[in-house]
This record gives C-alpha cells, structure tokens and sequence, in this order.
C-alpha cells in the first residue's frame, strides 16, 4: 500500500500526505510547500509516507 501512496505523492503530494496522516499538520504544511514549489511537496510527502 505504501507504493501506491507514493506514486500517488508523485503526482498529488497533498493526496498522499492526507491518505497517510489525515487532516493533521503534515497535510497543511504539504499543502503550503507545494504552493510554495511542486519538489518541496513531492520531497515532504514522499518523507511523510516512508517515515512509517
């Protein structure tokens, strides 16, 4: 399951950031850094779904 929250990450970082953690923190500062840049929020949610 987790390779799937990961290609998902790739395309959609908050998808995958919320399908890991919910509505929490790490969703809204993914949301943040992806406006901020696409990589940032790709990195951040790639780091959020291996880290468990």
């Amino acid at each position: 399951m987790d390779f799937i929250r990961i290609l998902i990450a790739i395309f959609i970082p908050p998808l995958g950031v919320f399908l890991q953690e919910g509505f929490g923190k790490h969703f809204w500062i993914n949301i943040v850094l992806t406006l901020l840049g696409y990589i940032p929020g790709i990195v951040h949610a790639v780091y959020i779904i291996a880290k468990k």
